[in-house]
Protein backbone atom coordinates (compact mmCIF):
# COMPACT_ATOMS: atom_id res chain seq x y z
CA UNK A 1 0.00 0.00 0.00
CA UNK A 2 1.18 3.29 -0.79
CA UNK A 3 2.16 6.46 1.51
CA UNK A 4 -0.51 8.91 1.73
CA UNK A 5 -0.18 12.43 -0.28
CA UNK A 6 -2.54 15.42 -0.27
CA UNK A 7 -4.15 16.21 -3.07
CA UNK A 8 -6.07 19.05 -4.16
CA UNK A 9 -8.69 17.15 -5.62
CA UNK A 10 -8.97 15.03 -2.47
CA UNK A 11 -9.61 17.92 -0.22
CA UNK A 12 -12.35 19.54 -2.64
CA UNK A 13 -13.88 16.28 -2.97
CA UNK A 14 -13.67 14.70 0.42
CA UNK A 15 -12.60 17.40 3.13
CA UNK A 16 -14.18 19.79 2.22
CA UNK A 17 -17.78 18.20 2.03
CA UNK A 18 -16.68 16.53 5.36
CA UNK A 19 -16.26 19.92 6.72
CA UNK A 20 -19.34 21.37 5.72
CA UNK A 21 -21.76 18.79 6.49
CA UNK A 22 -20.17 18.66 10.26
CA UNK A 23 -20.93 22.30 10.47
CA UNK A 24 -24.32 22.20 8.98
CA UNK A 25 -25.18 19.04 11.05
CA UNK A 26 -23.40 18.86 14.23
CA UNK A 27 -21.83 22.15 15.15
CA UNK A 28 -24.48 25.20 13.97
CA UNK A 29 -27.41 22.28 15.44
CA UNK A 30 -25.26 21.93 18.55
CA UNK A 31 -24.73 25.77 19.30
CA UNK A 32 -28.51 26.43 18.77
CA UNK A 33 -29.42 23.52 21.54
CA UNK A 34 -27.18 24.88 23.74
CA UNK A 35 -28.22 28.72 22.92
CA UNK A 36 -31.99 26.76 23.53
CA UNK A 37 -31.06 26.31 27.20
CA UNK A 38 -29.48 28.79 27.80
CA UNK A 39 -25.97 28.08 27.54
CA UNK A 40 -23.95 30.51 25.76
CA UNK A 41 -20.38 29.60 25.25
CA UNK A 42 -18.30 31.27 22.94
CA UNK A 43 -18.36 29.23 19.71
CA UNK A 44 -14.95 30.53 18.12
CA UNK A 45 -13.18 28.73 20.41
CA UNK A 46 -15.33 25.74 20.27
CA UNK A 47 -14.70 25.47 16.65
CA UNK A 48 -10.82 25.80 17.38
CA UNK A 49 -10.97 23.35 19.96
CA UNK A 50 -13.06 20.69 17.61
CA UNK A 51 -10.65 21.94 14.57
CA UNK A 52 -7.71 20.67 16.46
CA UNK A 53 -9.13 17.46 17.52
CA UNK A 54 -10.36 16.80 14.26
CA UNK A 55 -6.96 16.95 12.81
CA UNK A 56 -5.18 15.05 15.42
CA UNK A 57 -7.67 12.21 14.95
CA UNK A 58 -7.73 12.10 11.40
CA UNK A 59 -4.59 9.94 10.78
CA UNK A 60 -6.22 7.41 12.85
CA UNK A 61 -8.88 7.10 11.14
CA UNK A 62 -11.33 10.11 13.27
CA UNK A 63 -12.91 12.43 10.47
CA UNK A 64 -14.52 14.56 12.43
CA UNK A 65 -14.87 15.63 16.20
CA UNK A 66 -17.92 18.42 16.75
CA UNK A 67 -19.96 19.35 18.98
CA UNK A 68 -22.65 16.53 18.39
CA UNK A 69 -25.77 18.29 18.28
CA UNK A 70 -28.08 15.16 19.36
CA UNK A 71 -25.95 14.54 22.43
CA UNK A 72 -26.38 18.22 23.36
CA UNK A 73 -29.79 17.82 23.06
CA UNK A 74 -29.92 15.04 25.23
CA UNK A 75 -27.24 16.36 27.65
CA UNK A 76 -28.22 20.13 27.47
CA UNK A 77 -32.19 19.92 28.53
CA UNK A 78 -34.20 19.18 31.47
CA UNK A 79 -34.77 15.88 30.89
CA UNK A 80 -30.65 15.58 31.81
CA UNK A 81 -31.52 17.20 35.01
CA UNK A 82 -33.74 20.00 36.40
CA UNK A 83 -30.89 21.65 37.72
CA UNK A 84 -28.81 22.85 35.03
CA UNK A 85 -25.79 23.12 37.34
CA UNK A 86 -25.65 19.37 37.47
CA UNK A 87 -26.40 18.30 33.61
CA UNK A 88 -22.87 18.21 33.02
CA UNK A 89 -23.34 14.15 34.22
CA UNK A 90 -24.89 13.20 31.58
CA UNK A 91 -22.08 14.79 28.89
CA UNK A 92 -19.56 12.63 31.57
CA UNK A 93 -22.07 9.35 31.04
CA UNK A 94 -22.47 9.78 27.09
CA UNK A 95 -18.92 10.55 26.91
CA UNK A 96 -17.87 7.48 28.92
CA UNK A 97 -20.17 5.59 26.94
CA UNK A 98 -18.65 6.89 23.64
CA UNK A 99 -15.59 5.66 24.41
CA UNK A 100 -16.97 2.42 25.56
CA UNK A 101 -18.27 1.94 22.20
CA UNK A 102 -15.27 3.02 20.31
CA UNK A 103 -13.57 0.49 22.37
CA UNK A 104 -15.51 -1.95 21.07
CA UNK A 105 -15.53 -1.05 17.60
CA UNK A 106 -12.70 -2.89 16.77
CA UNK A 107 -14.16 -5.89 17.89
CA UNK A 108 -17.03 -5.44 16.04
CA UNK A 109 -15.48 -4.62 12.82
CA UNK A 110 -13.18 -7.76 13.31
CA UNK A 111 -16.56 -9.43 13.43
CA UNK A 112 -17.93 -8.56 10.49
CA UNK A 113 -14.50 -8.75 8.26
CA UNK A 114 -14.80 -12.74 9.18
CA UNK A 115 -18.13 -12.54 8.48
CA UNK A 116 -19.42 -14.24 4.93
CA UNK A 117 -20.53 -10.95 2.50
CA UNK A 118 -23.92 -12.37 1.72
CA UNK A 119 -24.87 -12.94 5.42
CA UNK A 120 -23.80 -8.95 5.71
CA UNK A 121 -26.04 -8.18 3.05
CA UNK A 122 -28.96 -10.13 3.96
CA UNK A 123 -28.90 -8.05 7.52
CA UNK A 124 -28.07 -4.63 6.30
CA UNK A 125 -30.07 -4.42 3.54
CA UNK A 126 -33.61 -5.28 5.18
CA UNK A 127 -32.57 -3.38 8.11
CA UNK A 128 -32.72 0.06 6.06
CA UNK A 129 -35.86 -0.39 4.40
CA UNK A 130 -37.69 0.68 6.65
CA UNK A 131 -35.23 4.21 7.11
CA UNK A 132 -35.58 4.19 3.18
CA UNK A 133 -39.44 4.01 2.98
CA UNK A 134 -39.55 6.54 5.76
CA UNK A 135 -37.88 9.30 3.98
CA UNK A 136 -38.47 8.57 0.35
CA UNK A 137 -42.64 8.97 2.09
CA UNK A 138 -41.77 12.32 3.50
CA UNK A 139 -39.69 13.30 0.76
CA UNK A 140 -42.93 12.75 -1.79
CA UNK A 141 -45.06 13.44 0.90
CA UNK A 142 -45.91 17.51 0.21
CA UNK A 143 -47.15 17.85 -3.93
CA UNK A 144 -44.94 21.38 -4.31
CA UNK A 145 -41.54 19.83 -3.84
CA UNK A 146 -42.09 15.73 -4.94
CA UNK A 147 -40.06 16.23 -8.69
CA UNK A 148 -37.62 17.85 -6.80
CA UNK A 149 -37.29 15.80 -4.02
CA UNK A 150 -37.28 12.53 -6.63
CA UNK A 151 -34.38 14.23 -8.88
CA UNK A 152 -32.40 14.87 -6.18
CA UNK A 153 -32.78 11.23 -4.74
CA UNK A 154 -31.85 10.20 -8.16
CA UNK A 155 -28.91 12.01 -8.69
CA UNK A 156 -27.53 11.04 -5.88
CA UNK A 157 -28.25 7.41 -6.32
CA UNK A 158 -26.42 7.72 -9.72
CA UNK A 159 -22.73 8.17 -8.35
CA UNK A 160 -22.34 11.38 -10.49
CA UNK A 161 -20.31 13.93 -10.11
CA UNK A 162 -19.13 16.89 -10.62
CA UNK A 163 -15.40 18.65 -10.09
CA UNK A 164 -14.50 15.52 -7.69
CA UNK A 165 -17.18 15.98 -5.60
CA UNK A 166 -19.84 13.37 -5.50
CA UNK A 167 -23.63 13.29 -5.95
CA UNK A 168 -24.15 11.85 -2.74
CA UNK A 169 -22.72 15.42 -1.03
Amino acid sequence: MGAAVWSAPTMLGLALPLFLVTMASQNIPGMAVLAVNRYTPPSRPLFQVTGVFTLLAAPFGGHAVNLAAITAALCAGPEAHPDPAKRYWAAVIAGATYVAFGLLAGAATGLIAVSPPILIEAIAGPSLLGSLGGALMGAVHEADGREAALITFLVTASGLGFLGVSGAF
